[in-house]
């Protein structure tokens, strides 16, 4: 264990998500970034050199998680690679801490915490048997608008007219970059678990007191839908195996690109709230956009991504390459076009970094730990049984810790 009080983190993985995390580091302060590991070492060095490029530590390429975990450099570590891989990476890490190969104040997860129920208590309980402090990445909850809306409209309106009692939340572009995010078996299911994770919690939030534990909310029923909207189609099915590889086939083996969810919740006083969570890889626009809206008595609070600051214009004369430098998931090159400024910074991950670092260092486990991630887990398995039903389910409904969904069996056909 470093002697510091500066916290030294490790990464697990070299992909898209770990490059968004390793830019908002650049506004984090009493932290660096001192390693990372992938399974591609050509990737894990190439990262490494980004992470170095940007000044937020002087991070090296480990050969292994067990050799990243036995460096007293080492405090703690992000957990960012694929889905698939979430339960054997968080079992090497155990086995290296179990056998005193190393020391770690705490380990953060990205989301989803698994592909499945069964997955994810696997992870509390390895968690648990590791004895240290544990985060759940849900970077949408620290998106600065949201955050602070969600103080202002509790402060200003629910302490004046009453608690609000609808909150919406949607998670829309067109796509994920690379072929597991589309293969069900990899990726635990299709768009609903790969996004819906972020709106169930975003909604959550919203609807909680500010001054109650999250605990203080619990869900009582989930009505939910999934549907192949684009990407099953034959000319999008063929551009999908184009640019993913043969191992993407949805005309024989399609996992949802749509979803949507009804979650019912119960506060502390017993007066109902509803949630209403709707994600896509099927819509076409500028880019990623995320919406939400939070409704009371005699206010409502609303957000969009897309609404931003600055604006690029672009006539049809001007023909570029493609590329995402004006929004993630950039579907254009021409018109009017919205700029996302700071994109680690408004996607919430700055913010998000900050307080796991702070909790860490100051040795408290952050509420939105493991255990969080787990119930977010049964929350998305109790949809996907609900759209495979075509019922409203009661939470938690027999089954669910040992359900996988069909689209994750790749017996779904939409």
């Amino acid at each position: 264990m470093s002697s510091s009080k500066r916290l030294g983190v490790g990464f697990i993985g070299s992909g898209f998500i770990t490059k968004f995390h390793l830019q908002s580091w650049q506004a984090v302060r009493d932290a660096d970034v001192l390693g990372l590991w992938s399974p591609n070492a050509a990737h894990a060095a190439e990262t490494a050199a980004y992470a170095r490029s940007l000044g937020v530590g002087e991070t090296r390429a480990y050969r292994s998680i067990t050799e990243m975990v036995a460096d007293p450099a080492i405090d703690a570590l992000w957990l960012c690679g694929p889905n698939h891989r979430r339960v054997e990476n968080l079992e090497e890490i155990v086995a290296a801490l179990e056998s005193g190969k190393g020391r770690l104040l705490g380990i953060a997860c990205e989301k989803p915490l698994a592909r499945n129920v069964a997955e994810a208590r696997r992870c509390v309980e390895l968690i648990r048997r590791a004895g240290v402090l544990h985060g759940y990445l849900e970077d949408q909850l620290f998106i600065p608008s949201l955050m602070k809306g969600r103080m202002l409209s509790w402060a200003r309106g629910a302490s004046i007219a009453g608690r609000p009692y609808l909150a919406r939340a949607a998670e829309e572009h067109s796509g994920p970059h690379m072929p597991w995010f589309w293969q069900g078996e990899n990726q635990g299911g299709g768009v609903l678990n790969d996004m819906m994770c972020h709106s169930v919690e975003v909604v959550r939030q919203l609807l909680t007191d500010p001054t109650k534990p999250r605990a203080s909310l619990r869900p009582r029923k989930i009505t939910a839908h999934i549907q192949s909207l684009k990407w099953s189609r034959p000319e999008y099915a063929r551009l999908l195996q184009e640019t993913m590889g043969a191992g993407v086939d949805y005309l024989k083996r399609p996992s949802e690109d749509f979803a949507r969810a009804t979650i019912e919740y119960e506060d502390d006083a017993g007066r109902p709230l509803i949630g209403e969570v709707t994600t896509s890889w099927s819509f076409v626009g500028a880019g990623l956009r995320l919406s939400t809206e939070l409704l009371g008595p005699e206010y409502s609070f609303t957000y969009n991504s897309l609404n931003t600051g600055g604006q690029l214009f672009l006539s049809r004369r001007i023909t570029g390459k493609a590329g995402e430098d004006l929004v993630e998931k950039q579907n254009a090159e021409q018109g009017l076009m919205p700029i996302i400024g700071n994109e680690a910074a408004e996607y919430g991950y700055e913010a998000e970094n900050r307080h796991f670092v702070q909790c860490f260092l100051a040795g408290r486990q952050p509420e939105l730990g493991f255990d969080a991630g787990l119930e977010v887990v049964e929350l998305l398995m109790t949809a996907y049984m609900s759209a495979e039903q075509g019922r409203t389910l009661e939470f938690r409904p027999p089954g669910l810790e040992t359900f996988v969904p069909a689209v994750a069996k790749g017996t779904w056909k939409g």
